[in-house]
């Protein structure tokens, strides 16, 4: 029997009301770029009965999940295993309302001991997210880069201000024992770390946020998937990311202030239509999650949501 997961998508009631207008259209397609276990899928297409789906997710165990929470609509709905970046080909030149990114971990990831996501829980240092199919593992990160590509990563995916002491820290510890728990990691960062250093959170966390997304190159993949997310919409269709760390917001804030302007110097009296800009902004900067649902959901505390849409053909 398939494992059962608690999950609750976050800022799913915003997000389907602020893709309302595309969502209910008429024959309305949404591309969830970041399927995961389904949540805001399923919400989508509970609220929306003429909506279909086009699922992609890199991790067979969630799609796995997903195939058994969004049964019911199986005839409304098609999920491929593949990464974002082939956003593209999935679509293969279908039109589009609705795309959907979500850049958090799903509770299938986190919960799951035994792949290494979590610095609560001692298990190996795996993070795969697509599982054997990828080479580059955790425990070859830190047992394997330079202090200089340990700093580098640390500071560039996690913010972290300790950055190159927690690498020479790890370095060390290395050459006299390799890495091979999350426990051991956790134990190296918390020592290199001043102890009247002030966190948020646990004191690993971010350097295991920065190691994940190294393994599974994550900000090479949102680099090229936000562009194919833009080019895939239909006129008048949306696109909506949610983040969780400040790396990520600050290159989707880029991308959709560049789709969101007119390119052409600054001053021009007339724009031409050809280079007028494609998008609008839906939300005003980052929204964050309510209060009420950062306290059933700590999960969604850190979240930020950026939404565009494409302008209508002009006349």
């Amino acid at each position: 029997m398939m494992q059962t997961y608690t999950h609750i998508p976050v800022m799913c009631e915003e997000i389907l009301t602020l893709l309302a207008p595309a969502l209910s259209a008429p024959g309305s397609v949404m591309v969830d770029a970041t399927l995961g276990l389904g949540g805001h899928s399923l919400a989508a297409l509970n609220r929306y009965p003429d909506l279909t789906l086009i699922g992609i997710d890199r991790d067979p165990q969630a799609i796995d999940a997903a195939q058994v929470a969004l049964a019911d609509h199986r005839d409304r709905m098609e999920i491929h295993h593949t990464t974002f970046d082939h956003l593209e080909d999935v679509v293969d030149g279908r039109t589009v309302d609705t795309v959907l990114f979500d850049l958090g971990l799903s509770s299938l990831q986190i919960d799951s001991i035994e792949r290494g996501f979590s610095y609560a829980q001692d298990s190996p240092l795996d993070m795969r997210m697509d599982g054997d199919t990828s080479q580059l593992s955790a425990a070859d990160v830190v047992n394997t880069y330079s202090a200089t590509q340990l700093e580098s990563i640390f500071r560039h995916y996690g913010d972290e201000s300790h950055a190159r002491r927690i690498a020479r820290a790890i370095v060390a510890q290395r050459e006299i024992q390799p890495f091979e728990t999350s426990q051991q990691l956790v134990e190296t960062v918390t020592e290199a770390i001043p102890r009247s250093a002030k966190r948020i959170g646990h004191r690993a966390k971010r350097v295991f946020q920065a190691v994940r997304m190294e393994v599974n190159s994550e900000r090479n993949l949102l680099t090229s998937g936000l562009p194919q997310g833009l080019g895939v919409l239909n006129p008048g269709g949306f696109l909506a990311v949610l983040s969780y760390h400040s790396g990520e917001d600050r290159l989707v804030k880029k991308v959709f202030a560049e789709a969101c302007s007119d390119q052409v110097p600054l001053g021009l009296p007339v724009i031409p239509e050809a280079h007028q800009a494609r998008f609008s902004p839906v939300t005003r900067g980052a929204q964050s999650a309510s209060e009420q649902e950062i306290a059933s959901n700590p999960r969604a505390s850190s979240a930020r949501l950026r939404v565009i849409r494409r302008k209508e053909v002009l006349s």
